[in-house]
């Protein structure tokens, strides 16, 4: 046992994990690219209108209060900011259970049976009369959709290797852009129907929504597959393909149990938390948008109607900005520095927030403010996954991230009072602040995944000391992404 090599030297990785690269046969790229085009067109569609639909049922309430939602419920400020805190606490609390259960309920099942409750909840929230039981329905609408985003990612990372996982994560991602262009569009369209049946135009909001949402939702059931080997689109030799590709990318362990050793392990990483911190100031500027945006527009001068419209370029423009974002980090492999570029997008669109004052320089300030934040997203998102192996680490570190996007959600939600418009001075500045704070710690993590890098080649045999006998996929389990051959992304 002593004379023999370590397992894992044998073994041939993928360019993320390891060095060394064995170069595809024609036959071989082939194959490739139609397991890629087949996952496509199969999970690209079905996430994208999943996350479309959550983000529209979440976020249509600031179109809702546009068209009288609060005067007909007689929601003061801040009962309505209230109610929209109540959202995020279910939605946090959420997020770490429902990726660890995920492997074990089955995707096909969980997602699905989200998409399916929130959308009811979106129709009951039309007949909310009373601030309590608006909140009721905004309590349990975060309860559902609490899953969602996490486990999306937590999906795909078993499908999609790391270098191919942000431009599918943008192109999912892009229906917030799409939500926040279209909730106008149809906000605008669908509040023409106030009187109807003795509805409020704000009720039908919520109906109509809602009511596409649970369509899709039970449509959901018998479209999205479990894995590779339940795909409707894949062949049996494409299945096989791809999850043996998910293996050199470390990304594909059925044997795995979920254990509270492995899902502490993770907070002791020091990039994890790094990561998390600029998520929290990305998700303050992000929600901040999807909520309040309508209200920015509208002190703005514009009627309800047009208001609805106005919030449309900004988000139209955001979504070009992300896809193209997204394949120049994929194809260059570089998640921070996009994350940094983005962000000084972001911090020029801030500026020019807290500093404006005609009507045209503070919309086109607020068109290149969402353009930076929802470019910049995605290239977050996408670092946690890419730098987490193993299920565990990885349903983990998903659910941290998107805990700490939630909690600056929370805080987004106080930025913007009635009483700090047309301005909207508090909430420029913290937006300014914290934008320079995350693009400092973009800089930091980058500096530190280049270290660690560093330090798995000078320090290999100490960190596989012990583990020499055992195979590679052992290794891995045991070690995740500390593992030396498993490189990080930066």
């Amino acid at each position: 046992m002593t004379d023999e090599k370590p397992k894992d030297d044998d073994l041939p990785v993928a360019k993320h994990i390891s060095t060394e690269e064995v170069q595809p046969t024609v036959e071989e790229r082939r194959l490739e690219k139609e397991t890629l085009l087949r996952l496509d067109v199969l999970l690209m569609p079905m996430t994208l209108v999943l996350y479309f639909l959550a983000w529209l049922d979440r976020a249509n309430v600031g179109n809702a209060r546009i068209a009288g939602m609060d005067k007909d419920l007689h929601l003061s400020d801040w009962e309505y900011k209230c109610a929209i805190t109540v959202t995020y606490i279910p939605y946090i609390l959420a997020e770490l259970p429902s990726n660890l259960i995920l492997k074990k309920v089955g995707p096909r099942i969980l997602l699905p049976t989200l998409c399916t409750m929130w959308g009811l909840i979106t129709v009951v929230q039309s007949k909310s009369q009373t601030f309590g039981g608006f909140v009721a329905c905004r309590f349990f609408l975060g309860l559902f959709e609490g899953g969602l985003f996490p486990g999306i990612i937590l999906y795909l990372s078993g499908f999609y290797r790391r270098h191919e996982l942000q431009v599918r994560i943008a192109l999912f991602f892009s229906a917030a852009s799409m939500s926040g262009a279209f909730s106008g569009l149809l906000a605008a369209a669908i509040q023409q129907m106030d009187g109807i049946q003795s509805l409020r135009g704000w009720q039908w909001i919520f109906i109509l929504e809602g009511l596409f949402t649970v369509c899709f939702g039970l449509f959901s059931f018998f479209m999205l597959p479990n894995g590779p080997e339940t795909a409707l689109t894949l062949r049996p030799e494409h299945a096989e393909h791809c999850i043996s590709r998910m293996q050199l990318d470390a990304n594909h362990f059925e044997t795995e149990k979920v254990t509270i050793k492995k899902v502490v392990s993770v907070l002791l990483d020091l990039h994890v938390w790094i990561l998390c911190a600029i998520l929290f100031t990305n998700g303050v500027c992000l929600f901040g948008l999807a909520y309040f945006s309508p209200s920015i527009v509208e002190a703005l001068g514009y009627s309800s109607t047009t208001t609805q419209l106005m919030t449309v370029p900004p988000y139209a423009c955001g979504l070009v900005v992300t896809m193209i974002v997204a394949f120049i980090a994929d194809r260059y492999q570089q998640r921070g520095l996009c994350a940094l570029a983005t962000s000084v997008i972001a911090l020029i669109g801030a500026v020019l927030l807290l500093v404006g004052r005609s009507m045209g320089m503070r919309y086109a300030a607020l068109v290149i403010f969402v353009t930076g934040i929802y470019s910049c997203s995605p290239c977050l998102i996408s670092w946690v996954p890419n730098n987490s192996a193993g299920y565990n680490r990885r349903a983990t570190a998903i659910a941290m991230g998107f805990i700490s996007t939630s909690s600056g959600g929370i805080l987004s939600t106080w930025l913007y009072p009635k009483s700090s418009a047309p301005y909207y001075n508090l909430g420029a500045q913290c937006n300014l602040a914290l934008v320079a704070i995350s693009m400092v710690l973009i800089m930091a993590q980058i500096m530190l995944l280049r270290t660690l890098n560093k330090r798995k080649v000078s320090h290999r045999a100490k960190i596989l000391e012990g583990l020499e006998d055992l195979s590679y996929e052992e290794q891995l389990e045991r070690l995740g992404d500390r593992h030396p051959n498993y490189r990080y992304t930066y």
